[in-house]
């Protein structure tokens, strides 16, 4: 893993060298730290450099992509499921990535910086949480990859440097999702593509679900991790048997869909092998219990924002997760380079 041409300090904006016996061999891997002119030097731990000083709120996403490293990867699942959300966010066709250097912002275990390496793309990809250790376990070998933890509204990387800016299910648990927004503006080239998608306000945030997470929050990390494996543990054989096409059985899915926490893929993956379906349940089940913060946004207001911030071509539509956006990056090079926030980006936050 090599230092990519957009790679800089995050404080003075220079480029990053290699530092420690072994930095001449060009390796990440190899060195200590990254540094850079001015004075300035980032841990490299494990192999990975270290932009984020914790993984502050992020915590809990770092431990259940360690956990569950392999689960989502299409290589692993034998589906498509992955490329075929990656696909339609991209606009429907994986060329566009081809050749070009993307930002995969919020990368987690890298279900989709597999798909971007193997369509071609050269892959930066940045978590504020120790996924990155997930994510560099599955693609370290890979050419064209590079990955650091980092904070998505702070990347170490130079301003408007990248063809294809990618932030998949990410903005919607970040403090502020419109500052994210703005941030991922920042990194894409005047005229380059940028993908995103969010919550929608219909999102199924069911009374038991928030009771739970209320609960959940407000305990230690390794308490609320074992109470939200164990309630799925405990419901799951119970949505299991009730997934069947006998008579009057959907009708007791549905209510159980309204009053258990529990995240199913029964209906919507049924392609998934048994083991799978399990993983994925209590992947996500933890996800939506234990995630700080849920945001929720409907696609006329991430239109606005993605129009304020001077993109063109902007589509948003209902789709995956919630909403699904695209957009080409802002000619205009004053846009948002004096660090305001527009007044069309300021918005009431509305955690779940």
């Amino acid at each position: 893993m090599r230092i990519p041409p957009e790679l800089r300090c995050v404080v003075h904006g220079e480029p990053l060298s290699l530092q420690g016996a072994f930095a001449n061999s060009q390796e990440v891997e190899h060195a200590t730290a990254l540094s850079c002119p001015s004075g300035c030097s980032v841990p490299v731990v494990r192999g990975i450099p270290r932009f984020a000083p914790s993984e502050a709120y992020a915590a809990a996403f770092g431990w259940q992509w360690k956990r569950f490293r392999r689960s989502q990867l299409d290589s692993y699942s034998g589906t498509t499921i992955s490329r075929d959300r990656l696909t339609r966010c991209l606009g429907g066709s994986l060329e566009v990535v081809r050749a070009k250097a993307v930002l995969e912002a919020g990368c987690g275990a890298g279900r989709f910086t597999e798909i971007l390496l193997d369509a071609g793309a050269r892959v930066v990809a940045a978590d504020l949480s120790s996924a990155v250790e997930a994510n560099y376990a599955n693609h370290g070998s890979a050419r064209g990859y590079f990955i650091c933890q980092a904070d998505v509204c702070g990347l170490p990387v130079a301003p408007r440097s990248f063809d294809v800016v990618v932030c998949l299910g990410v903005i919607q648990h970040t403090p502020n999702p419109e500052r994210t927004i703005a941030a991922l503006a920042g990194y894409v080239k005047p005229g380059g593509l940028i993908a995103i998608d969010h919550y929608a306000r219909d999102y199924p945030a069911t009374w038991s679900r928030r009771a739970i997470r209320a609960l959940l929050l407000r305990l230690p990390h390794e308490h609320a991790r074992q109470l939200a494996l164990g309630i799925t543990r405990t419901l799951l054989p119970v949505h299991r048997g009730l997934w069947h096409r006998r008579r009057g059985f959907g009708r007791l899915r549905r209510y159980l869909a309204r009053l258990s926490p529990v995240v199913d893929y029964y209906d919507a993956y049924p392609e998934l092998r048994p083991e799978l379906l399990v993983e994925w349940a209590l992947l996500d089940t933890h996800d939506t219990l234990t995630d700080y913060y849920k945001h929720l946004r409907d696609p006329a207001e991430i239109r606005a924002t993605l129009v304020a911030l001077g993109h063109s071509n902007v589509e948003v539509y209902a789709a995956g997760n919630g909403v699904e956006a695209r957009a080409r990056g802002a000619a205009d090079e004053a846009r948002r380079d004096n660090g305001e926030t527009p007044l069309a980006l300021t918005h009431v936050t509305d955690a779940a």
